[in-house]
């Protein structure tokens, strides 16, 4: 026996297909930009989607914002970020793996030392997220 139900649309939908009928506007809107093929094309690939969700997640730890902010203005070592920080070595040298894995920081050897600045993709993004938390 299959279970009917009402979808959002206000029609039945079975085994979780959504029925066929839309909203008139609803329509009239996909129809005009090439309907539910040109809006699945619109979709990035699956890779990009996965990029883009991986450099959000490091964008969403506080600490990781932290050392961004850190280091927005001025190239940093490792010692200084961490007078801010104040993590173990290994805790503040996982965030750094993350943020440069993504693309948004980067680390130049000076001697001994290793100066972490921000890329300009790490700029872009720091931007909007001032935005986002106003």
């Amino acid at each position: 026996m299959q279970k009917k139900t009402e979808c959002c649309c206000g029609t039945p939908e079975q085994d979780g297909d959504p029925g066929t009928e839309l909203p008139e506007s609803i329509q009239a809107e996909l129809d005009a930009m090439g309907g539910l093929d040109a809006l699945a094309g619109r979709i990035p690939q699956k890779t990009k989607l996965e990029v883009k969700s991986k450099v959000y997640q490091a964008l969403s730890d506080p600490i990781r914002l932290s050392i961004l902010y850190i280091i927005r203005d001025q190239p940093l070592c490792v010692c200084v970020i961490n007078r801010f920080m104040r993590l173990s070595g290994s805790k503040l040298s996982y965030h750094l793996s993350i943020l440069k894995t993504n693309g948004l920081i980067e680390g130049e050897y000076n001697g001994n030392w290793i100066i972490y600045s921000v890329t300009e993709r790490g700029r872009r993004l720091l931007q909007c997220t001032e935005y986002a938390g106003t």
